[in-house]
């Protein structure tokens, strides 16, 4: 497996992120013309309007099915890195350190990894620029 770095570690799956987000979308903005030219047939316009409350129901159904299991993959990146910290220092984490910073400094090494996260809250560095600042990073093959 190729190694990783700031400029290769994002995911993207193209069937989901590229594919289903248009055809969800294009669904949409169908259903909303459909009820729009359905409004003076009343034989159409109960079809129209549940086709608009299908594709509705699609749009946010496609969004959750990212987003809840993205908040749960974050709380596991938290209590990761808390043990990490623990294990380095016998301490929790700092709670000045934001979800995003954690997430960033999961790919740093050990060996730097302590020295990053005290600058990380000392200069309020954001996700991008905690990535940037990584020498030697530490992969994460197994997510999604």
């Amino acid at each position: 497996m190729a190694s990783q770095n700031y400029s290769n570690h994002g995911r993207y799956v193209p069937l989901y992120h590229y594919v289903l987000l248009f055809l969800v979308v294009v669904t949409f903005i169908g259903a909303i013309i459909n009820l729009t030219n359905s409004i003076g047939d009343h034989e159409r316009l109960y079809s129209a309007s549940l086709i608009l409350v299908m594709s509705f129901s699609m749009l946010i159904i496609s969004w959750y099915m990212r987003a809840f299991p993205a908040k749960v993959q974050d709380r596991a990146i938290r209590a990761e890195e808390n043990m990490r910290h623990y294990i380095m220092t016998g301490k929790l984490l700092d709670p000045r350190l934001k979800m995003s910073q954690i997430i960033a400094l999961r790919f740093a090494d050990d060996e730097e990894w302590l020295a990053l996260m005290k600058r990380a809250i000392d200069e309020n560095l954001s996700n991008p620029q905690i990535k940037k600042e990584i020498k030697k990073w530490k992969a994460d093959h197994h997510r999604q």
